[in-house]
Formats: C-alpha cells, structure tokens, sequence
C-alpha cells in the first residue's frame, strides 16, 4: 500500500506543479477537473447515488473553476445558485437531509474557486499556490510520520481512530519549515510571518481532515472513492488543501493584498 501511494503521488505531484506554473486556463482546468470529480465522490457518499442534483453540483463547480481565471465574482455566484438548486432538487425523504446534498456545492465549489483567484493574484499568483501546496504536503508527511513514530493520545477518536496530537505536532513543525523555505525562496530570509502562517494553517488543513472524515463516518464510507491508487478519492486527497485554500483566499480579500505580503 505505502509503494503505491508513493507511486501515485509521483505520478499526481508533478502534474499538479505544472499546472500551477502555468496558471491561467491551464491551472483552472484542473482545478475544474477537481471540483467535478469531488462533487461526484460527494453525491454518492451522501446521497448514495450520483443523480440531477449532481450532474448540477459537478458542472457548476468546474464551469465556476474555469470562470475565476476573469470573473471570480460571477463564480461565487454560479456555486451559490448551485448549492440552492441543489438543496430544492433533493429528495424530502431524503436520509441525510436536503441540506448535505446542498452542501456539496460550496464544500467542492468555492475552494476550487478559491485556489485559482489566488493564483491570478498578480507575481504573487505563483508564489502562494506553491506555498499552500508545499505546506500542505508537509502537514501530511509531518502528522504521518510523527503519528507513526510517536504514538500518543488519539486527537479526536471519535471522528478519526489514527490522528494523534503527536501528529498534529509533527505537521505544524513541518508545515514551518516549508514556510521557511518560501520565505528563503521569495526574499532570501527568514519570513517570520510566513513560517507563523504556515504553522498555523497546518492546523486548518488537519480541520480539513477531520471535516471530511466526519462526513465519511456519518455516511458509513472509509474513502470517498478508489479512483486514485492508495489514496482513495480526490476528497480524501485534497481535503486539506480545500480548507487551507479557502482560508487563505478569504484571508487575501479582508486585507486586500496577498498573505504572503503583508505576512513578510
């Protein structure tokens, strides 16, 4: 299992890189290739099957994608309308509530939204995609390593049987030193509020986990599909960046200047 997850992550990792060097339409396709892809894992888990409302949650949250590269306003607004349409096409006698079939628009809709904004943000674009993509991969590389090799009191046993407080330790350090690297990439020196950025959105990305596997729990699924060898679904792959993309683009618009700005 751990062979093929490596093999899939080098496989995904390189394709992933180079969609974000070339930004634009190239970045927003696959961010709308994503948002697709979730919607569809989204509906099954919580529907049971992939219907109307589905087909309406994954083509607004691609179209969305492709549409934030010029008009990020009219794509929030394109998820919007799709998060309500949704929610009236779900079935009343539905098991989980009209509302978790509404939800799946803005929970795979805005964070592809999110991302490539961010990645249109001027010569910083570049820069704090790769910064959310580096500290990601560290948070989860940090909390699997010092999960395994310190063990230690369970951070939420109910939602998560293997997430400890080690790990979530573990990911914060390395998640740092990311940031220390981009601080020493984009300035030459230490960023202290970029490495104290990334720290802390390391926590956010664990929530993201967490989020997802609490929608999993309730929904009585361990993946959120198998389309991707050892790793399970694209949710599950890209759950913590969702929450981090999201927080960091929200973060951009209240200041109005891009995190790593005035964060350096």
């Amino acid at each position: 299992m751990l062979a093929t997850r490596i093999i899939s992550a080098l496989v995904m990792a390189p394709a992933a890189l180079l969609a974000a060097w070339w930004g634009g339409y190239a970045f927003a396709a696959r961010a709308a290739a994503a948002a697709a892809a979730m919607a569809w894992e989204w509906h099954r888990m919580v529907a049971g099957r992939f219907a109307v409302a589905g087909w309406i949650s994954a083509l607004a949250g691609a179209a969305a994608a492709l549409g934030a590269v010029d008009r990020p306003g009219l794509s929030l607004a394109l998820v919007a309308g799709a998060a309500l349409a949704t929610t009236a096409l779900a079935p009343l006698h539905q098991e989980r509530g009209r509302l978790w079939v509404g939800l799946g628009s803005l929970y795979t809709g805005l964070p592809a939204v999110a991302l490539v904004w961010l990645r249109q943000e001027g010569d910083l674009g570049l820069p704090t995609l790769l910064w959310l993509l580096l500290l990601v991969w560290a948070t989860d590389t940090g909390a699997y390593a010092a999960g395994r090799g310190l063990g230690g009191p369970l951070l939420l046993p109910r939602v998560s049987p293997k997430k400890t407080w080690a790990g979530l330790g573990g990911g914060v350090v390395c998640a740092g030193l990311a940031g220390l690297g981009v601080g020493y990439w984009l300035e030459g020196r230490v960023m202290v509020g970029v490495v104290l950025a990334s720290g802390l959105l390391a926590v956010v990305a664990q929530a993201g986990d967490l989020m997802e596997s609490w929608v999993k729990r309730r929904c009585g699924v361990k993946d959120s599909s198998n389309i991707i060898p050892g790793h399970g679904g694209v949710l599950d792959r890209l759950d913590g960046l969702l929450a981090v993309g999201a927080a960091v683009a929200w973060a951009t618009w209240i200041a109005g200047q891009p995190v790593l700005r005035w964060q350096g």
